[in-house]
């Protein structure tokens, strides 16, 4: 049967034979029946998906730790600590446990309780800032990471609250997370055009290019520059000047989320100005990144707002933002049917006409589950459902053959990085989406 209190410790999956966890602080850990809980048709999806669970949720949760106070997820392999984009794709699937609302009030409080330590040490226009991970055995958290990464809290809170209605973890939440986006905008759309850009109060262009895509193309000839207009002597050369099409997107994406959450708890006011900064945002994109030739939104360099001529995995995440026309989802539906993005594993993470494409490069030229996720949510949201069925499948397929990985070689499919990754966890909500037409898993209810 269903677990019926909060969880104090580990949680571990049990199928037939049993999967057992890690314990978590010595506890014996607690079966779940996740037969339960899901069903699929096919025998091999139930195993995948068995094995995603157990190894990229359970198998993440961690107990109190150093600098983490609260319950946290780890993202995996050498990836010890908790980070944005990885966390909530695994709380996504931790919400369907019952049970777990404390659990998931916790692996976010660690956000905010990391917001109060840095607005201590910091002066007012960093104040708020989530940091790209919190690693609970870095003690110099105050210069790494002094950056932060895609803001999509926000959507992972509603995700959460979609699956279990705990509307305690929207009353503990959205006050900072309205001001986490608050910082975004001050500190990453510099020149209030509605776009947002990279940055790193580190002033290393790297850590600046770790707050989207680690190495994406489009990002090659970024410079950190002093701010443009706000000047004193404790300033430095933090804020990149090109404006990313993917966070831009991110926060979008992050923005109608935090919408949506604050009508819920009936906090008109933040409805409100979360509308503002999300039609600014959506027409800025639509008037300076949308790109008739490419098919996509290219990101721009800040001053001057100059597309850079390349596109990459980020420019697709408009689609789940809902920011395209009708008229531009089309034409990115054609654009990514061509042989540009056509490869055997989509989507890759470049533009495979690009002179910098391979099939094994670390976002440029691989393919990632959760981006896949991401591109096959918005085309199904355009209507383009065959489209996104085509990579949700071939991503599926891809995991049945060769395994649950952090990244793939567009051409072969061969496994890169990280096994079981925690936001590779993607590759099972493809499926619980229903964005797949050839394989399916449902939750029980």
């Amino acid at each position: 049967m269903f677990l019926q209190k909060s969880l104090a410790g580990s949680l571990a999956l049990l199928a037939s034979p049993p999967l057992i966890g890690s314990s978590l602080g010595g506890e014996t850990p607690t079966p779940i029946d996740i037969r339960s809980l899901l069903e699929a048709g096919d025998p091999a999806v139930m195993r995948l998906v068995e094995d995603i669970l157990r190894e990229c949720v359970l198998g993440k949760l961690r107990p109190p730790e150093g600098t983490l106070k609260r319950k946290w997820i780890t993202a995996g392999g050498g990836f010890y600590g908790q980070w944005i984009w990885d966390t909530m794709f695994v709380v996504d699937w931790l919400a369907l446990l019952p049970g777990t609302e404390h659990n998931i009030r916790e692996v976010f409080q660690n956000y905010w309780d990391f917001q109060v330590r840095w607005n201590e040490r910091t002066s007012p226009d960093a104040h708020d800032m989530a940091p790209c991970m919190i690693e609970p055995k870095n003690n110099d958290w105050l210069k790494y990471p002094a950056y932060s990464q895609i803001p999509i809290l926000a959507w992972g809170m509603e995700r959460v609250y979609q699956r279990n209605r705990d509307k305690e973890l929207l009353q503990q939440g959205l006050a900072p997370l309205e001001r986490f986006h608050e910082w975004y905008w001050r500190e990453r759309d510099v020149t209030q055009a509605g776009l947002v850009a990279v940055g790193s109060y580190s002033g290393v262009v790297q850590h600046a290019r770790f707050e989207t895509f680690d190495y994406e193309c489009n990002l090659d000839s970024l410079e950190l520059t002093p701010h443009p207009t706000r000047k004193g002597a404790n300033e430095g050369a933090w804020y990149g000047d090109i404006c990313a099409a993917g966070n831009t997107a991110y926060l979008i994406i992050g923005e109608n989320s935090l919408m949506r959450l604050a009508e819920i708890v009936g906090d008109k006011a933040m409805a409100a100005r979360r509308k503002r900064r999300i039609e600014k945002a959506a027409a800025a994109m639509r008037q300076h990144m949308w790109d008739e030739e490419a098919g996509t939104f290219l990101s721009v360099k800040r001053d001057g707002l100059e597309k850079i001529p390349v596109a990459t995995i980020g420019s697709w995440m408009a689609l789940m933002a809902g920011v395209p026309t009708q008229a531009m989802a089309q034409r990115m539906a054609e654009a990514l049917r061509t042989e540009h993005w056509i490869t055997p594993l989509p989507v890759p993470t470049v533009d495979r006409k690009d002179r910098r494409w391979r099939s094994d490069s670390y976002w440029r030229g691989d393919v990632w589950p959760a981006p896949n996720y991401q591109i096959a949510t918005g085309l199904a949201r355009y209507g383009h459902q065959d489209l996104a069925a085509d990579i949700a499948d071939k991503t599926i397929a891809n995991a049945l053959k060769n395994g649950v990985s952090e990244h793939y070689d567009s051409v072969s499919g061969k496994p890169l990085g990280v096994t079981f990754l925690g936001m590779s966890c993607t590759i099972a909500t493809l499926m619980l989406d229903g964005l797949s037409r050839r394989y399916s898993v449902r939750a029980k209810r």
